[in-house]
């Protein structure tokens, strides 16, 4: 080992924070195909889609009329006013361009949201199951994730009463997800209410909600977000969304944000001193598939759905599985927990959902990821954004593995 080597030093701030346990599971899935083993992946939440046509004609027509400089740090204009039009036409809520924030996914929202508010203790309520970077990007930020446990008889929803628990001196954030990554779990406008309100007596408890699945839904309910459901709560709200799950523009890197602008205006500092702004040939892309042709994505939702209802019926007729059906996103959820205590044909005891999905993978050469991932050991994710006969075949091949247990 070279001296420079035997020499680095990880920060603080990382420590104990590595690559998300999906990522580790997709690359093991890669790995083993890449060995000529005929592994079906469904770890990550990516759609198998082509992003639609017209948005990459736009991305096109972008490059071609020469815009491709450095954009605005907060977003292009153009986008944020699409971004603007969207709120005001799909939920109701009405902004102006400098409460809005573009960034690059998602993900960048989350951590400028975090890195722009908390100081070294201070907590982030998140609810469980909940999807596997939430944790560490308020560890990074030095805040301190406080889990609620929710449970699958609630539909994964959490509770006023586990939330009014929750709640100490020190809380900034609830971090809301819904429909939820990995559990699907939605909430009717009652509902929502109902469980936000404890944060009537706490008014320096802020609200981010992560709506990125809000268009992949199957409930047939309306969808409901905190600042249009909870209008008293709208001025410590930060409503989170983005391209990639709804257009199959994951790799485009688009996210955007809307709130009070003292938060937008912090945010816009800290993402001003990490990556500036977004792509400037992804926001025209963006544009483009927010104020276009709508029909592609309920095209999509239509074959989520279908490969929904495949996958938990296959799933819960099998002995030691239960699938209920999730309410959005593209994932299903099942626990697994009937399998604990069995035998795999090497001899193995099968004790959590990591056993299982080992197991899976050896023996099906089906990947999935664990609950652990997402605090909740009982269960594991199989992504149905995945082909319909890798999925049914998935199915067929988890079918065989679990009733070659004893």
């Amino acid at each position: 080992m070279s001296t420079a080597a035997a020499a680095f030093r990880r920060s603080a701030r990382l420590s104990g924070i590595e690559v998300s346990l999906i990522v580790q599971i997709s690359e093991k899935a890669r790995e083993a195909k890449a060995r000529g083993e005929p592994i079906i992946g469904l770890g990550t939440g990516e759609p198998d889609f082509h992003t639609p046509q017209h948005i990459k004609d736009a991305a096109a027509a972008a490059m071609a009329a020469g815009d491709t400089r450095y954009p605005p740090t907060a977003g292009t204009a153009a986008l944020k006013a699409a971004v603007v039009e969207k709120f005001r036409r799909e939920n109701d809520l009405v902004f102006t361009p400098d409460q809005i924030l573009v960034s690059t996914g998602a993900k960048q929202v989350l951590f400028n949201a975090f890195f722009a508010t908390l100081d070294p203790g201070d907590e982030v309520v998140i609810p469980a199951p909940y999807w596997t970077s939430y944790l560490d990007i308020v560890r990074v930020c030095d805040g301190v994730p406080v889990v609620v446990e929710t449970s699958a008889d609630d539909g994964f929803r959490i509770t006023a009463e586990a939330l009014r628990a929750a709640i100490t001196p020190r809380t900034r954030w609830l971090l809301l997800n819904a429909p939820g990554n990995p559990s699907g779990a939605t909430y009717t406008p009652e509902q929502l209410r109902a469980a936000l309100a404890p944060l009537a007596d706490h008014p320096a408890v802020w609200v981010l909600s992560d709506d990125i699945y809000e268009h992949i839904r199957f409930d047939g309910g309306p969808f409901v977000t905190t600042a249009a459901c909870v209008p008293e709560l709208r001025d410590r709200t930060l409503t989170l969304n983005g391209v990639s799950k709804a257009y199959a523009m994951t790799g485009w890197r688009i996210g955007y944000a809307a709130g009070p602008k003292p938060l937008i205006a912090a945010m816009t500092a800290a993402q001003g001193q990490s990556t500036s702004g977004a792509c400037s040939i992804a926001q025209a892309a963006a544009v483009a598939a927010l104020t276009g042709p709508q029909a592609c994505v309920a095209e999509m939702v239509a074959v989520y759905r279908e490969r929904r209802d495949l996958v938990c019926a296959a799933l819960d007729a099998v002995p030691g599985l239960s699938c209920p059906p999730p309410g959005g996103a593209f994932y299903v959820f099942p626990s697994c927990a009937g399998l604990f205590g069995r035998r795999t044909p090497g001899g193995a005891v099968l004790t959590s959902a990591m056993d299982v999905a080992t197991y899976l993978l050896e023996a099906a050469h089906v990947a999935v990821v664990p609950g652990e991932a997402f605090g909740a050991p009982e269960h594991f994710r199989i992504s149905t954004a995945s082909a319909t006969a890798d999925l049914q075949e998935a199915c067929r091949r988890i079918a065989a593995a679990c009733a070659a247990l004893s």
